[in-house]
């Protein structure tokens, strides 16, 4: 079995737009900095690195499901180029009702992920921006860790806080 790295997208990854707005095209998609850094330092140490996010902007028909994939495909060959692999993307299409199984905070990308790529999610890691990562984490039996603002004052109950993908994976890869 494989250990695994579940990252949110928007966020995470990249530039969060506005609420109500999405990223639609790749003018719109700021990679955040550290994030390949981040990617590479979690290959070297044997994690499996998988996206899952939500996307029901297919669902409003801001963007085609090919065009959301060609985009998926152009960011994994940006962060290649820097030596950051991604084993793979999933991504719920869906809008928010009626209920999915595959929307966080459902855990169900996660557990696809996990029968597809043989991923031991009890020695895995869910990191997001949002209490819906989290909780797809936890249901589906992983660690998780939470992003916030450098202003933030939130509670969560995440394993781990961080306020970047990068400092998110350094304390994890401490534990």
């Amino acid at each position: 079995m494989n250990r695994a790295v579940f990252l949110d997208r928007d966020g995470v990854i990249n530039r969060k737009v506005p609420e109500g707005e999405y990223v639609t095209s790749l003018k719109d998609f700021r990679f955040l900095p550290g994030v390949a850094n981040a990617i590479t330092l979690l290959n070297r140490a044997g994690f499996r690195v998988v996206v899952v996010s939500n996307q029901r902007c297919i669902a409003k028909g801001l963007i085609t499901t090919q065009d959301l994939e060609l985009m998926h495909q152009w960011m994994c060959r940006e962060l290649a180029v820097s030596g950051a692999v991604v084993d793979d993307v999933y991504y719920c299409p869906h809008e928010e009702q009626p209920p999915c199984n595959c929307r966080k905070p459902a855990p169900g990308m996660l557990l696809t992920a996990a029968r597809e790529h043989q991923l031991e999610l009890a020695a895995s890691w869910m990191i997001g921006d949002s209490s819906s990562d989290t909780n797809a984490g936890k249901s589906a039996g992983c660690r998780t860790a939470r992003l916030f603002g450098p202003d933030d004052t939130r509670s969560d109950k995440a394993d781990v806080r961080a306020h970047s993908l990068l400092d998110a994976v350094e304390q994890i890869l401490l534990l």
